[in-house]
Parts: structure tokens; sequence; C-alpha cells
């Protein structure tokens, strides 16, 4: 399917396409925004949030404190961009996921939080390793039953025409914990390869036919749960260091978002094209950098885990020149950096 950006919620049109499955730190000072500036020329309208690690807590009142800042903090910058959709990236409801389309914390930790009439525009979802602990299948199923959640399957590929040009925005939506296995963060086990070989090598498939079918366009965003590189607590995920970040390198995939680690993060090889961010930051921050080492050298553009901050999240804007990445803070809405994704060289 396929969508329109345009300047408001009534004007923004997708299209799906759907593949069912079985079931050191760095001083964050010195690296504020980079007064990045809209590239020149640009016609295009079409903008969107992006979330990951966001589900609140299990136990009343089914959010945290970083959450409910986000939330009120996105409200404003949504309204402020026109955001036009929201990604939400994974690790929907802590700890355990949900038990069915009907429970609860769709409400709670969903409905009842996120309430800016800014807000109220689509949001495409993905799971996460805390999702996979309850009911997926739940997950998908409550997108009949709201007006905004759109989760149609594990994973699919979204696809955004964008106003006055013949550009295309693709986004392609993965299931991480099928293609790399679910992530045990109470025990500090890590995913350790897929759990039905047959579903991950189902997806692979169609990641590659994918990214076949769209190299021609301008612009291909990628995102999962896991990260490929990240120096936080939880690290690169192997499987994805060594299957999926040569499929977005060979195809120039223009971007990587992820979550699973409690922080932002900005990553680009010296000698690579994709750029990769962690944007895990709306339920708790974390300041661990365990894995500073397991990045290559001279690859972290940036990294921010002020608990202060209460919280973070990213807006894109994106123009026919450029796609301008922003995070903001959760305590103030207030711009902390800002990058640029360029148009993919063929």
């Amino acid at each position: 399917m396929g969508f329109q950006c345009g300047t408001n919620f009534a004007s923004c049109h997708a299209i799906v396409i759907i593949s069912a499955v079985s079931l050191v730190t760095i001083n964050s000072e010195s690296l504020l925004v980079s007064n990045l500036k809209k590239p020149a020329n640009s016609t295009s309208d079409c903008s969107f949030l992006v979330i990951a690690d966001w589900g609140g807590n299990e136990d009343s009142p089914y959010t945290t404190p970083d959450e409910v800042y986000v939330a009120k903090q996105m409200g404003v910058i949504g309204s402020t961009i026109g955001a036009n959709f929201i990604l939400a990236l994974g690790d929907n409801f802590y700890t355990y996921g949900v038990k069915d389309a009907d429970d609860k914390r769709f409400q709670e930790t969903f409905e009842n939080v996120f309430t800016a009439d800014s807000l109220q525009v689509p949001w495409y979802v993905l799971a996460g390793n805390h999702d996979w602990y309850g009911n997926v299948t739940g997950e998908i199923a409550y997108t009949e039953k709201s007006s905004r959640w759109n989760f149609p399957t594990n994973y699919y590929s979204l696809n955004f025409s964008i106003p006055g040009t013949n550009d295309s925005l693709i986004i392609l939506m993965l299931d991480t914990v099928i293609l790399a296995g679910n992530s045990y963060d109470e025990l500090n086990i890590p995913p350790s390869g897929p759990e039905e070989i047959a579903a991950a090598e189902k997806q692979w498939t169609w990641i590659k036919d994918q990214l076949e079918a769209t190299r021609n366009e301008k612009y291909v965003l990628v995102a999962g749960h896991y990260p490929v590189w990240s120096i936080a607590e939880h690290g690169p995920t192997d499987l994805l260091v060594s299957q999926l970040r040569p499929l977005l390198e060979k195809y120039r995939v223009n971007s990587y978002l992820c979550g699973h680690d409690h922080n932002l993060q900005h990553i680009r090889e010296v000698n690579g094209t994709v750029e990769y961010f962690v944007v895990g930051a709306a339920h708790v921050i974390d300041g661990s950098v365990k894995h500073m080492n397991s990045v290559p050298k001279g690859s972290l553009r940036y990294h921010y885990a002020n608990p202060k901050g209460m919280g973070a999240f990213s807006y894109f804007e994106v123009w026919s020149d450029g796609i301008q990445v922003t995070f903001a803070d959760g305590i103030a809405g207030k711009d902390l950096y800002s990058a640029l994704i360029k148009p993919r060289i063929f």
C-alpha cells in the first residue's frame, strides 16, 4: 500500500505491503544541535515522530514519568512540524507485553497517555523482545480496535509519496526478534539466533525482495527493535551485524532506526553509507556505555543518556533534498542534536 504525506492527518495516505508469518561517555553538552538548515529549494512536506522502548510499567499507574513527559513533548513538536505519522519501534508494553487485544494496557499505557491532538495520526508499530514475552498477535489484533494503531502483521512495508515531487519514502518495518531470537534482559541473555528458522528465513527473503524492488527509490529506511550497532548496555546484535548490515550497505539504505538500548545514538561507519539511529529513550534513560569498544572505531557521532532529560524521542522532516533527523528531550522538548540523511546515490 502507498501513502501521501501532507500537511495534516486528513491528507496523509499510505500503502502498506504486508507479509504475514506464524507466530567513556560522550559529553552531550559539546554535541548540541548541529544547526542544520532545511535543504535548499525544498518543496516537500512530510514529517514524522519516532519512539521506542516506551511501554510504561506493568503495575499502576502503568506509565513511567519519562513516558508521560515524552508524550507531552511529542504532542507539542508533533503540532509544530505537522507530523503525519508516528513510528513505534517495540517494547510497547513492559514488562510482559499484553494478554490479548482487549488488554487494559492499551488504554492505560497508550490511548490515555498520548492524548494530544497532533498524536491522533497513524501509529505504525513493530514488536520488541518485551512484546514477545506476551502476545504479539494481540497487539496485531488491536489494529481493528483503534483508529490510529497500525500493526498489520509482524513485518511490513510503508510507501509514502512526498508531495510536490515524484519521490517516495519507503520504510521497512522488521521483526528483529523473529530474525535474531529473543533477548532475556533480566538474565542478561542476548539474542542467540532465531527460535523458528523457517520464519526467520521467510523474513530474510522478504527483506531482500523489498530492498531489490526499491533500489531506485531516493529514500529507503529500515526499522527494527534490536540495534545493529550500539555502544550501550545491550550493544550490537551479532546476527544483525553479520546478516542485515551487509544488505543495508549493499543497497545503500539511507538509515536504520531502532531501540532496545535506552538512550539516543547516532552511528555511521567511517567508510559506510548507512546512518544508524538508536531512539530507545521513551521509557527510562540508561547511561551504560558497556559496549563503547564494540562499534567500529570512529563511528559514534552522538550519544545522549541524561536521566534529568526525562526521556527522549526523535522527529524526522523529509524534503526532496534530504531528511533532517532531530533528537529531542522529554522535559522541555529541547532539540539536542540534528543530523542530515542524504538521498541515495545511484
